[in-house]
């Protein structure tokens, strides 16, 4: 098992992840409920990816807060297989799922992983 598949087990109970391989490519697709775009950052350092998500959560004025089981603040550093060339990686959010494709050939050095927004979700049917 890789390193980096080994350090997606250790990541908090509500995030769930998954990681593909295939001769070219790496696909590591995390669920994060409620992240967006805005309030995700996805960068490779050096040997590391980087990933810092929050879920912002809007309380109406009048009530406060009885308990709170949903907090999603999420800041981890994943190895990258040695084979990842970062320049070339790139991903997607949508509806709370970040999609990574990190194509194989060797990488340092920090880069910026750029996220698209995908389509929101649409109104409820017959709406």
């Amino acid at each position: 098992m890789s390193a980096l598949s080994n350090a997606l087990g250790d990541l908090p109970d509500p995030v769930f992840a998954d990681l593909y391989e295939s001769e070219t490519a790496y696909l590591l697709v995390i669920d994060l409920p409620g992240v967006s775009s805005e309030t995700l950052d996805v960068r490779t350092e050096d040997t590391h990816l980087h990933v810092e998500a929050r879920r912002e959560k809007n309380l109406p004025m009048e009530f406060r807060y009885q308990r709170e089981d949903r907090p999603l603040f999420l800041d981890t550093d994943l190895p990258l297989p040695p084979d990842v060339d970062a320049s070339a990686a790139d991903g997607s959010l949508d509806r709370g799922t970040l999609t990574l494709r990190l194509p194989k050939r060797g990488g340092t050095d920090e880069t910026a992983i750029p996220i698209t927004a995908g389509e929101e979700s649409g109104s409820a049917a017959g709406t």
